[in-house]
């Protein structure tokens, strides 16, 4: 199981059936807890109606599109330009995970993905009397 897990988040994102079509580099730390996963996306300066988060076929699609801005004033000139910084991510999901139960927060510039897994798939643990 470890072995098939640790395939599916250390692989390319080509390795997988679908398509990667990042167009801005996203940094993307995946964490495994015992009853889910986290996917943690280093998603600066956006905000959280920016990102679009949807599960179709079995894959999970992180989008996110924002606006170019500019500002100019009078006198001195100043200009500011912010990078559009679209990006799209598309990720196989595994079937240990419990796609109904998907569910993704924006905060401090990090987009949390938490990828419950499915109850039968969950580690038990139990601990036995030495009698």
């Amino acid at each position: 199981m470890d072995g098939l897990i640790n395939s599916f988040f250390n692989a390319g994102l080509q390795d997988f059936v679908g398509h990667d079509g990042l167009k801005s580099a996203v940094f993307v730390n995946v964490v495994e807890h015992p009853d889910h996963f986290n996917l943690e996306l280093a998603a600066p300066g956006f905000e959280k109606q920016d990102f679009t988060v949807g599960v179709e076929n079995g894959q999970l699609n992180i989008n996110a599109k924002r606006e170019a801005q500019d500002k100019t004033s009078e006198g001195r000139f100043t200009r500011r330009e912010f990078l559009v910084a679209d990006f799209e991510r598309t990720y196989k999901l595994p079937e240990t995970v419990n796609q109904d139960a998907i569910a993704a927060v924006y905060e401090n510039g990090v987009l949390l993905v938490k990828l419950p897994k499915k109850e039968e798939t969950k580690p038990m643990v139990k601990s036995i009397t030495v009698g």
